[in-house]
């Protein structure tokens, strides 16, 4: 190979090794800002009771005593 070709292959050889190092960088960083933004212990289960239901306002009422439409999700 002549000159022209080992100056080539060093190109190459230097973008592999500075892509590595970015991909192995980047990833240290993610795992250690993901990490840092869960937050701390302790953890605990909060208790629901599904057969309750919230309290709702009621639908409103236009100046002609009719109904505006209004869904709740989830109500029976």
């Amino acid at each position: 190979m002549g000159v022209l070709g080992e100056r080539r292959r060093r190109v190459w050889r230097g973008l592999v090794i500075g892509w590595a190092l970015l991909v192995a960088v980047a990833g240290c960083l993610t795992l250690w800002m993901q990490d840092s933004a869960e937050p701390k212990g302790p953890y605990v289960w909060q208790e629901a009771d599904p057969g309750e239901y919230p309290d709702l306002p009621p639908c409103p009422k236009t100046g002609e005593g009719e109904r505006v439409a209004c869904a709740y999700i989830g109500t029976p």
